[in-house]
């Protein structure tokens, strides 16, 4: 099947701008320019913004990034959120002052035209403590969404949000509409040496997700992922029902933004035309 034939695509490919980190962070590409270069040198229609490529920008800012990727044909899904506090921080101000400071996030997501936002459910204590704290942060955040008409999703990104069981737990509690998961294929770490089963927590985070990040380090010769199985990991990804975008996030050193990128893009074509092949049959 050819892969470009979209109404059979069982998902679609979108590149994470945190792809590009080391480029961006280094001057040699502009956050202007991404939504440029993901097009043109990618040949993805879809991306992924983080903000901390912009953290003290305006509006008139983020009404330049919406004018650019309207202009390179891109459709901007998600600002991924980060530096903004702990929205399951024990301390109640501290909490929702968290909650206060993803406020401007949720304005230049809907200046740029995203359906989420994606946040962090750090919290300190213990398992039970830390499930009602996030939640309730979590909680008032949605309510301030819902005025943006913008989804909060949760990524597994670190200590118990690494934790599928937890997570869902926490998504559960705040019991929003609005509340859903970011999995991504690669973050399950709980500590130091300590790691989450990846596959698991992917299978546990699926039923709220709304949206995927496809994790990449490293690829063998027949251009597999060297640690995680994206064969195995897009099957759990489709039999959730879920058939939107996955993001490109390589995160490698051995190769480098530009050819890991490459690669993780290769890799879901191969996956993915191995599934439509499977679906036409």
């Amino acid at each position: 099947m050819n892969s470009n034939s979209e109404n059979f695509l069982p998902f679609k490919i979108s590149l994470a701008q945190w792809s590009l980190h080391r480029t961006i962070f280094d001057s040699k590409l502009d956050n202007l320019n991404f939504a440029e270069t993901a097009k043109n040198v990618y040949c993805v229609d879809s991306v992924e913004y983080v903000n901390r490529f912009f953290f003290d920008k305006d509006i008139s800012y983020f009404k330049e990034m919406k004018k650019r990727s309207d202009y390179s044909g891109i459709s901007n899904l998600l600002l991924m959120c980060d530096d903004v506090g702990k929205l399951g921080d024990p301390n109640e101000k501290s909490r929702y002052q968290c909650v206060k400071n993803h406020f401007r996030w949720l304005e230049a997501a809907k200046i740029l035209g995203c359906h989420s936002i994606r946040v962090n459910a750090a919290s300190e204590g213990q398992y039970e403590e830390q499930i009602k704290l996030a939640a309730d942060g979590i909680s008032k955040l949605c309510e301030k969404a819902s005025e943006f008409n913008l989804n909060v999703l949760i990524e597994n990104h670190g200590g118990l949000s690494s934790n599928g069981k937890w997570l869902s737990e926490v998504i559960n509690l705040v019991n929003h509409p609005l509340c859903g998961t970011l999995p991504d294929f690669g973050n399950f770490r709980l500590a130091p040496n300590k790691f989450y089963d990846r596959y698991k927590g992917i299978e546990e985070m699926m039923q709220f997700a709304k949206g995927v990040s496809a994790k990449s380090w490293n690829f063998d010769f027949e251009g597999n992922e060297t640690e995680i199985d994206f064969y195995r990991m897009i099957k759990i990804v489709l039999k959730a029902g879920y058939n939107g975008y996955i993001g490109i996030e390589y995160e490698g050193n051995s190769l480098s933004e530009h050819d890991g990128i490459i690669a993780t893009k290769k890799l879901l074509e191969k996956v993915r035309d191995n599934f439509s092949a499977a679906i036409e049959e």
